[in-house]
């Protein structure tokens, strides 16, 4: 196992497939494969299962993410990328919002199995209804298939006082028929607009069909 040099440690890299190491040895969330190297675990990250396993398949670079960070995730689904991310902070905090009861239901049991994730059944577009559990965030992520993705994770980043956000826009959540590269672009326009900086962008296909990676950071 290789790290990669940007990921502080924390992602791992063999044969062109990516890795984390597991928090909680034995336990898979979602049947990834599991290998043990000199006495540590590695869960394989799946860029299919994963947007930000596809993003570092893709080339990102940009990965804001620390072994003691606060992760803000908005649109956790059942826990699979966010599982990942709470290996890559294993003495940090990973507060994972879903907003569908039945996917949380899957993201409760997901974060039984690990200590620093926190299961939060709330609306991305509120984050007044669940900051009485987040006291700060370092980082927000954002994975939500709903128009006005910018706006909703530079919400989140001012009322949380992040310093670095991702976004995974969905081109067809904001507009069935425009071309994707046009939504991608009004996407960025709109967080420079907030007072952000855009640190990378890219297409995650062939993982992906019509989204677009998003890393930014709060302009100094």
């Amino acid at each position: 196992m290789e790290p990669l040099d940007f990921s502080g440690g924390t992602v791992f890299s063999e044969r062109g497939r990516l890795y984390t190491a597991s928090l909680c040895p034995g336990k898979r969330i979602y049947g990834e494969r599991l290998t043990a190297v000199r006495g540590t675990e590695y869960r394989e990250w799946d860029p299919r299962r994963s947007k930000l396993s596809a993003y570092l398949h893709c080339g990102g670079k940009e990965f804001p993410f620390k072994k003691d960070g606060k992760v803000l995730y908005l649109g956790a689904s059942s826990g699979t990328t966010a599982s990942h991310v709470a290996d890559i902070c294993p003495e940090g905090k990973v507060f994972c919002v879903e907003f569908a009861q039945r996917m949380f239901r899957d993201l409760v049991g997901t974060c039984e199995t690990r200590p620093n994730m926190m299961p939060i059944l709330g609306d991305a577009t509120k984050p007044e209804e669940y900051s009485m559990f987040v006291d700060s965030a370092d980082v927000v992520y954002q994975d939500v298939a709903q128009k006005r993705q910018a706006d909703i994770v530079c919400n989140n980043m001012d009322a949380f006082g992040a310093e670095f956000g991702m976004v995974a826009v969905k081109a067809r959540s904001e507009d069935v028929v425009a071309p994707p590269e046009k939504v991608f672009a009004a996407s960025e326009d709109r967080i420079r607009e907030r007072g952000f900086q855009i640190l990378d962008a890219r297409p995650i296909e062939p993982y992906e069909k019509s989204h677009e990676m998003i890393v930014f950071r709060r302009r100094a």
